[in-house]
């Protein structure tokens, strides 16, 4: 056998593993996401990124022009997600108690789905840097802002505001909470009908001012 035969099967190997650029930066996002979510922004580097995906560093540097970029990219995709989630979900209830139900239903499904990005979002270490905090925040407005429809009872603009701003942290907490458990996030739906029941009956008792 010559060495050029011998070469063949890692070469043939090389081209299988080389991916499409869509794929790849698909595939970066997801490896940044896990690591991110596990070890915070600031204790992984661009190099941990490219180990764990399995490129140079490089290649990882064609996608995103820095860590940051790439940090900042994914929490808007992560938002992004979520709140698709919860508009597709809550668009296809007939009732305000329904449009609840659906939504927490959805936010929670999407944690169990999506555990590492729950972390990314939410983790402490977003709120170390000013700039990546902002993205959150940005985030968790939309969510409130989605929201505040749902509260269909005859309070001012700014209660109802008050009230969907405490309900997306309820859900969030919620789901900080079930990820330290374990066990109850296998059940999105329970999780969901327990939490709507609260808020469903609890909103009922709001009077205006």
């Amino acid at each position: 056998m010559t060495v050029d035969e011998e070469a063949r099967p890692a070469d043939s190997l090389r081209r299988v593993m080389r991916l499409p650029a869509e794929q790849r930066r698909v595939q970066l996002l997801e490896v940044a996401c896990d690591m991110f979510a596990e070890r915070g922004f600031h204790a992984t580097s661009m190099e941990d990124v490219a180990n764990a995906a399995g490129v140079t560093k490089p290649v990882l540097y064609q996608h995103f022009r820095s860590k940051r970029a790439l940090y900042h990219e994914l929490l808007e995709l992560v938002g992004g997600e979520l709140l698709a989630e919860l508009g597709r979900a809550t668009s296809a209830a007939s009732s305000g108690r329904e449009q609840v139900e659906r939504g927490l239903t959805a936010y929670f499904r999407w944690v169990a789905t999506n555990p590492n990005s729950f972390r990314l979002m939410f983790g402490a270490s977003v709120r170390n840097d000013r700039e990546v905090a902002a993205i959150v925040d940005a985030t968790l407005a939309a969510a409130v802002r989605a929201v505040e429809p749902l509260i269909d009872i005859a309070i001012s603009g700014d209660q109802r505001q008050v009230l969907a701003g405490a309900i997306v942290g309820l859900a969030e907490s919620t789901s900080r909470r079930a990820l330290a458990d374990g066990g109850i996030l296998d059940d999105p739906e329970h999780l969901a009908a327990w939490l709507a029941e609260l808020l469903w009956f609890g909103l009922r008792g709001v009077r205006a001012g």
